[in-house]
């Protein structure tokens, strides 16, 4: 079973229906026991990083997404929670990478918004799909290029847009809107 964790952020359904056009059987769930026992754990999300760990730390689920062994997957907001800090709200997040989020610098267009490629990924999430190939991004915060980096995208500056440790990965671009290399992630994801 696939569960895709339910908290105080947007977009969560689209996980969801992507799940469902890959055959995939998913909970939509803030409930620990179901988390702990699930086979996948996705955590998706389009929000605000302070909020979204207000939720998380109320419903005891930091500790619980922090203690997690089986294949996890945060996607967008829930890559940027999964880091040790955000500089949207003064936020401390889980800590499970050992990253600061920041802002893009208003030199250029924030959000950085649309389709973008990679200078480099590597890995299992991403076999089968070519650095030409194109995800769809949504964020004004990002995740500095470090140890955990599996995958950089430029814009404005190189960014993680691919980020692993052990059982957890993180992608800044939402596959769930990325079309058929977007779903190609997810199976890999899934085939862990």
């Amino acid at each position: 079973m696939v569960a895709v964790v339910k908290y105080n952020a947007g977009n969560i359904r689209s996980v969801v229906n992507a799940l469902d056009r890959l055959g995939v059987e998913s909970t939509l769930t803030d409930n620990p026991t179901e988390l702990k026992s699930a086979d996948k754990v996705i955590f998706p999300g389009v929000g605000e990083a302070s909020s979204a760990m207000k939720y998380l730390e109320e419903r005891g689920l930091d500790e619980v997404l922090k203690s997690l062994t089986q294949p996890f997957l945060g996607i967008c907001l829930g890559m940027q929670l999964m880091c040790e800090y955000s500089s949207e709200n003064d936020t401390k997040c889980l800590g499970i990478f050992d990253e600061t989020v920041r802002r893009f610098p208003k030199e250029g267009i924030v959000p950085h918004m649309g389709w973008n490629n990679f200078i480099s990924h590597s890995g299992v999430l991403f076999e089968g799909i070519s650095a030409l190939d194109s995800m769809y991004f949504v964020h004004s915060f990002f995740v500095e290029v470090g140890p955990d980096s599996i995958a950089t995208t430029d814009y404005i500056l190189p960014f993680s847009s691919g980020l692993q440790k052990e059982n957890y990965y993180g992608v800044q671009f939402h596959p769930e809107k990325s079309a058929d290399v977007g779903q190609q992630l997810l199976k890999n994801f899934l085939d862990l």
